[in-house]
Order: C-alpha cells, then structure tokens, then sequence
C-alpha cells in the first residue's frame, strides 16, 4: 500500500473514530470484511483487462473514485492501454496467484475473462471473502449459475452481473407501463440477435499454427483454464472463442442476458418448464450436414415455456432467434418501423392482449402499439429511481461500488438491478437455449455406423433439481468436467 493512502487511513482514524457510547468508526482493514469507511476507497483487481474488460476497469475506477489495484490477463499485449491507464497496477497471468498474493488488499473483483473462466474465478474470489461484478453470461453453465447464486448469499457478497442494461431507464419505462395494465395479459414473447457475429458453425482447426508472441505455452495453458486441453489455434483466441462450447456460450450467451432480461424482469419469470429448438445446418457434401458437437451452430430457433406469474397470470412461450433470423412484423406495427434496434437487427417484444410491448438491446427504445393503433414512447422526462443513471453505461458498475460501501443487505445493496439473485436465474434461462442446443446436436451411432440424434425433442426441464427429466443424456451440459488442478471450489 502507498505510503500516502496509509496516511489517509491513519488520518480517517483521528478523525472519525469518535466515541459514542463506546462506538467507534474505523477503516476496513480494522474491522475486516463487510467494514468500509464512508470516506474509504475500495482495492478493485481486475480478471481480464482487455476488450470489454477494459471499459468495466475504467466505470468501477470512476475517475478516481476507487483504486485499480492490479490487473489480471493471460495476453498481456490486449490490454496495452488499460496497463498504461493503470501504471500502479500490479500484472498478473494467473488470477488464483493475483487472489492468493494480494488477498488483503483486494475489496472486489471485476471478471471479464472468457465465459469458461466465470464460475472458477467468481467462486474463488468470493470464498476469499471479494465482491464480484462478473460480465455476462454469468456463467459457462446453469450448474456453476447455480453455485455462484446461493455463494453470494453464504458469503454476504454484493455482487452484479455485466448486463448494463438491467440499470437502464427504459426497462423501468418498461415495468411501469406493464404494471398499469398498459398491454395486459402477455402470451407470447419473441426476442432475437443477429449473432453471431464471429465465425461459427465450422469445422474444429486441425492444423497447429505458432503460438502468438504475446503468450508463453503456460499463457495459453492458463487461457484454457478448467476447460479441455486444445492447441492454440486463432478461432479461439482472441474473441472467437465464443464460437465453441469449450469456451463460450454462443449468440444465446453473448446476447441473451441482454436482450431476455427486459421480459424476463418485466414478467417476473421464474425457471422455464420445456424447451425446444432447431438449429441451422452446414452442407459442404450432398445430402449429409457437418457434425460438429464441438462448435456453435451458424443459427438457432428456441421455445421455452414458463408457467404463470403473480404478475402475469398465464403461461407464456417465449421464442429466440439468432443468426440473422427473426421475427415477422406484427400487423399492429407500421411495417416501416424498425422493432428493437435500428434495422431490427436485435430485440425482444411482449405479445399483450391490448398491444404490443418492444425495445432494442439493453432495453432501449421501449414502446407499445396499442391494438386502439395508439402507439406509446418513452417521456423524455421519465423520473427512474437510478442515481447513477447519467454515468457511463446507466452507472452499472458505480452502483455497484456504492452497494459494496454501504454493505449486504443495504438499501443500495437490494437496489442493484443484476445482483446474483436475479442474474443467476435469467443466466439459467438463458443457458437453457444451450442446454437443448447441444442436446439437438447430441448423436450417437447405430450398428451400421449411421448418426442417431435422439435429444431432438422436446425436453421436459424440472427447474429447482436442474434436470432434463425426458432425455438423460442431455444432463452431461448442465454443468461441465473440469480439468485437472481447476474445479469449482
């Protein structure tokens, strides 16, 4: 610690360890885990500086507001500019290392490693006693979504999951009008990505090009973390990672979280009771697709069924759409308005009795068409409950660092709009696409050697005991094998 932040701590105590009725204030390494002073700046550490990490360091930094106190990557050549942004920082290759050396003057941890990397490094740091802000998907898959929900509540973690749109005004634009009966009763909801926007659906890379300068054989190996051992390859690193079931989650994965959240908050859904799905195929030889259990598909068509709400009471279908496909225009919609984002090219809409609910990524641009043909748009004016609303990204992260301030189970704490207990169930529901995704692509061989795909159905799902009870096989991708020296602790 610099010589100067001692001082400030040590001045904070003459200051303010003032007695009342034998009552004192004092600095967090005094009192230990959960104790911050007012006045304290938290010691974030950093689990992937580069790509999106890097915007996630600098919003928990908030100009200065908390300390960057060391920077975790396995590829230290992507994240250049955050390792000049942070000079003070301490490197490191290895989060486990990072935890270990550094643990008492770690407060919290920003994780915006590959998906595969979540589960491990999120349950590490908070059974080390660190808050956790964890980019989406939450997790690689709903058993480690599971595990890290109930973590945070054993631990009195105050946690967040990096879908920044739960915190923006929209969504609560959207739950308002919704509550006041605005489209009633909702049965149907369609919501669709054009990802994946990376190379996938293709064959497993055979050849074995060099290592990247930037990363040593240990680099790669800790990049493959609890995974199964692969060579390097550049589909994999950097980005294309996604792409494969080793690493990533696909287009549900990278967009789902974003874009199911706003109907999935709205509605107040729970676990999902079936699903189904098909998915897009790959021809390179007559008459036989690829097979390719390995990778993503190019696209994807899912169902989910949810049973009934207190706040929507009846059961609803709930429909994905990725890889450039999606829905048709309602006829309640002028057919040259854009549905979602600019192009139509991401969104979700809410299928009501009286109209029709939608809104692009992150929930942005909510509106309604009414059935009346009165079409509804968000007030300018629109007063939210959000304090940080104005800052980068609806202030995702800062509320947050605030919450961790003011304590588990704070006020601010419960105001979090992507804490554990709400990010853990919509991270399953997403995860659930996956699960029968990977089901459908499931084979097995007859005597004759010919491919039998028997998880091409659908799959009857018994939430809280997180099993498929119609298809046994299909559990093995409710939680994953971890390799040797990794395991979810």
């Amino acid at each position: 610690m610099k010589k100067s932040q001692q001082q400030n701590r040590r001045e904070f105590i003459k200051k303010g360890a003032a007695v009342a009725g034998g009552f004192f204030i004092v600095p967090r390494h005094v009192l230990g885990k959960g104790f911050i002073a007012p006045s304290d700046k938290l010691n974030i550490a950093a689990i992937g500086a580069g790509g999106k990490g890097s915007s996630d360091i600098k919003n928990a930094y908030n100009k200065g507001a908390e300390n960057i106190v060391a920077l975790c990557d396995v590829d230290h050549a992507r994240c250049e500019g955050t390792i000049k942004e942070f000079p003070s920082a301490k490197l490191y290759k290895d989060f486990r290392k990072m935890l270990t050396e550094m643990g008492k003057d770690i407060d919290a941890v920003v994780i915006s490693a590959p998906d595969h990397i979540h589960g491990i490094a999120a349950m590490t740091a908070m059974q080390m006693g660190k808050h956790v802000y964890v980019q989406k998907p939450l997790t690689h898959n709903i058993y480690e979504a599971r595990q890290l929900t109930e973590a945070a509540r054993k631990y009195k973690m105050v946690t967040q999951m990096g879908n920044q749109g739960a915190s923006n005004p929209g969504q609560q634009q959207m739950i308002k009008w919704f509550d006041e009966g605005k489209i009633g009763k909702v049965k149907e909801v369609h919501v669709w990505t054009n990802r994946p926007v990376w190379p996938q659906g293709i064959k497993v890379p055979t050849d074995k090009p060099a290592l990247i300068e930037s990363m040593s054989a240990s680099d790669w190996d800790l990049f493959i973390g609890p995974a199964e051992f692969v060579d390097y390859h550049p589909l994999y690193h950097p980005f294309k990672w996604r792409g494969w079931w080793n690493f990533g989650t696909g287009a549900l994965g990278d967009m789902g979280c974003h874009l199911i959240d706003p109907p999935f908050r709205v509605l107040e859904l729970g676990y999902p009771t079936e699903v189904e799905c098909s998915v897009g195929q790959v021809f390179t030889r007559d008459w036989t697709p690829e097979y390719i259990p390995e990778g993503c598909p190019p696209s994807s068509h899912v169902q989910l069924k949810f049973p009934a709400t207190k706040k929507n009471p009846t059961d609803l279908t709930m429909v994905w759409y990725d890889g450039g496909i999606r829905p048709f225009h309602p006829s309640i919609i002028p057919a040259d308005d854009d549905i979602g984002d600019a192009g139509s090219t991401n969104g979700a809409m809410l299928l009501g009795e009286k109209g029709v609910m939608t809104c692009g990524t992150y929930g942005l641009n909510p509106k309604i068409y009414l059935n009346s043909g009165e079409k509804l748009e968000m007030d300018k004016n629109f007063k939210t409950d959000n304090p940080n609303e104005k800052l980068p990204e609806y202030g995702h992260h800062v509320s947050w660092t605030d919450a961790i301030k003011a304590g588990f189970n704070s006020k601010e704490h419960k105001a979090l709009t992507s804490s554990f207990d709400y990010a853990g169930p919509l991270t399953e529901t997403v995860l659930m696409g996956n699960l029968a995704i990977r089901s459908y692509t499931t084979a097995s061989k007859d005597k004759n050697g010919k491919l039998e795909f028997d998880g091409r159905k659908k799959l009857i799902w018994d939430g809280p005991k997180m099993e498929i009870t119609n298809y046994k096989d299909g559990n093995q991708f409710v939680g994953r094998k971890y390799r040797d020296g990794w395991k979810l602790i």
